[in-house]
């Protein structure tokens, strides 16, 4: 491939990256808590990118509550624990109720609702609801991890006198360990992020703790949404 080819593949695929409305979410989600990082909840410049940005992403969100409301309402894989189930369709319900209470915040802010109390009280409970979603998703990662596991040791003793790197059931497996690793570590990281922006522990969770949390849980998101290659290779 000429270099030109080289360029026009790798602009491809930010175009395609781009286009999606939850990655320019999450962009602008990086930019948000990096500004709070810088402001320390101080009054200036970084604290106003913090606030604008924050309103600006409410935007994105309208109507996305209807994603985990057919989420809930969607059947499971079968053989799936009644556990995981309760708490899958548990993490759909409060996290569509946040993104459904963010859209009446979003009014209020932007002063179309005209109660600033009753816009204070909803926000609150949205992210209560918000952190309720990510202590259901980090439960049922460590489920699906622990089951995930089993399944790749058992695997592992069949494939005892092979290279198991080099069955593709394995990689499959190994992949999907490692992505729900991953999310393991963001959903934990965001309950931290939860519990800064609501001030339930403001002497160990300051505005800076919460903006680190809150932007290498951005760049994770950033990074989940990343077109695969051989999706990016399909024409």
């Amino acid at each position: 491939m000429s270099t030109l080819d080289v360029g026009r593949a790798e602009l491809a695929l930010a175009v395609l990256y781009l286009n999606k409305s939850e990655a320019r979410d999450k962009i602008c989600r990086a930019i948000q808590y990096g500004s709070k990082f810088l402001s320390n909840g101080e009054p200036g410049t970084a604290q106003n990118v913090d606030k604008s940005t924050s309103l600006a992403r409410k935007v994105f969100r309208l109507y996305k509550f209807i994603n985990d409301l057919h989420g809930l309402i969607s059947p499971n894989a079968p053989g799936t624990p009644l556990s995981l189930i309760l708490l899958g369709k548990s993490k759909n319900a409060l996290l569509s109720t946040f993104l459904f209470l963010d859209q009446i915040v979003w009014l209020g802010r932007t002063g179309i609702y005209k109660n600033k109390e009753r816009t204070e009280l909803i926000g609150r409970i949205s992210l209560f609801c918000w952190m309720g979603s990510s202590i259901c998703t980090t439960l049922v990662e460590l489920g699906e991890l622990g089951r995930l596991s089993a399944s790749m040791k058992k695997l592992e003793k069949e494939l005892k006198n092979t290279d198991k790197y080099k069955n593709e059931q394995y990689r499959v497996k190994l992949q999907k360990s490692n992505e729900r690793s991953l999310a393991l570590i963001k959903a934990g990281m965001d309950i931290v992020v939860a519990v800064g922006l609501l001030q339930l522990a403001p002497k160990k969770v300051t505005p800076r703790v919460t903006g680190a949390f809150g932007f290498v849980t951005s760049l994770i998101s950033c990074y989940q949404l990343l077109p695969s290659p051989q999706k990016a290779k399909t024409p």
